[in-house]
């Protein structure tokens, strides 16, 4: 099968969905169109402009499915080069705008990514969510948005979508032994014997934040929680990890220079080998998102032994069960940060007495998804008739 595949915001979550894939289905032929992680509201609207004039000769390839990330723009893709037009699509979802939460300082209503993902899913054959979370918020807002609308649509558009719609998680890389001295992904036996989970009562808990350096991910939040934790004189240690912008919420700063002491790194990981070692370095992994649809960072940290510390938001009572859950409540900082350090509290007598409380994800690694993945892939694209039968008599 000859494959077009285009992230048109390859930020690090989209890059491992897409190598993943290409990886595992090796025996198709791939033809890839990628453009950074940066400048949002341009890439989203200018993708499909800036393909169509600067990729024509890719694009006006034969090829039997065009798989494109939401935010592709996808309708107008296909209009300007008319050759991909008749050609089966399939959008996936790693996120929705529908459910992005506003900015205190940035309230604005951004109508144009909204409309980008609905005439992309709109002209699409097929579209894929990576959680259910995903796919309801998507349909809800997009229902939302037409029903505030001038004229009322001929259809039922949400439903018309939910009809084409599936539910494919980005599946995770299984840890795999290899040299400890490249850059390559280690076995998890490898990690734990280089960072060996603390259980002692004397030793500092180490606790994981690994998200990108924006308010969406609730740095708010996360220095509630700290300095709870720091009334309660809970002895931990704190690795931040993420990417970083030029601009980011005071609240980084904020941390920096309240829990100095308590750091033991601040920052982005140089490679990936160090990265996943500071992962397996944590006993707890920590989110407190307010914007998440899979949390692959989260997984990662699971995958190597950490014990997962979760709000009960978002995709996450999807994907573990409320051991692993404290309230939500995004409004009300200081009650939401005393449920999480309770858990944390809970968690670390569990670790102490022996038991293992991390959550397994066996079912979302790559053996257990590549058939879905197959059969999506397979189903979207109509089987040809034999040469035998299509010549004529």
């Amino acid at each position: 099968m000859r494959i077009l595949l285009l992230s048109a915001y390859d930020a690090q979550s989209h890059k491992y969905w897409r190598e993943g894939m290409v990886a595992q289905f090796s025996e198709h032929q791939w033809t890839q169109l990628v453009l950074p992680g940066r400048h949002f509201s341009w890439r989203i609207r200018g993708n499909s402009m800036q393909w169509a004039l600067g990729e024509r000769d890719t694009l006006e390839q034969n090829y039997d499915l065009i798989i494109a990330t939401s935010m592709v723009d996808l309708s107008s893709l296909k209009g300007m080069v008319p050759n991909l037009a008749p050609i089966p699509s399939i959008l996936y979802f790693h996120e929705n705008q529908f459910v992005y939460p506003p900015n205190q300082t940035n309230q604005k209503y951004h109508l144009g990514p909204k409309m980008v993902t609905l005439y992309g899913a709109i002209a699409a054959n097929k579209l894929v969510f990576n959680s259910r979370y995903n796919q309801l918020s998507f349909m809800a807002g997009v229902s939302e948005l037409l029903s505030k609308m001038p004229e009322k649509m001929p259809i039922d558009v949400a439903e018309m979508l939910a009809q084409k719609s599936v539910i494919l998680p980005v599946a995770l890389n299984q840890l795999t032994a290899s040299n400890p001295s490249n850059d390559t992904v280690q076995s998890d036996e490898y990690y734990s014997k280089v960072w060996p989970k603390r259980a002692e009562r004397d030793v500092p808990l180490r606790l994981v934040w690994a998200a990108r350096w924006e308010y969406d991910k609730g740095p708010q939040q996360l220095l509630a929680l700290l300095r709870e934790l720091h009334k309660r004189k809970v002895n931990f240690q704190l690795c931040v990890l993420g990417q970083r912008f030029r601009k980011q919420p005071v609240e980084f700063d904020q941390i920096a220079s309240e829990f100095a002491a308590y750091i033991v790194q601040f920052g982005y990981a140089e490679s990936n080998h160090q990265y996943l070692s500071w992962l397996a370095g944590a006993d707890m992994v920590l989110s407190t998102a307010l914007h998440e649809f899979q949390g692959l960072a989260v997984l990662e940290a699971v995958q190597l032994g950490c014990t997962p510390i979760l709000p009960n938001r978002l995709v996450y009572p999807e994907l573990f069960s409320g051991d692993y859950l404290y309230e939500s409540n995004p409004l009300d900082l200081e009650q939401e940060a005393a449920s999480a350090a309770t858990l944390i509290q809970t968690m670390a007598v569990k670790m102490r007495q022996g038991n293992k409380a991390t959550a397994s994800l066996q079912y979302l690694t790559w053996p257990v998804m590549k058939p879905k993945y197959e059969n999506a892939l397979n189903s979207t694209v109509p089987i040809k008739p034999s040469s035998q039968f299509s010549s004529k008599t």
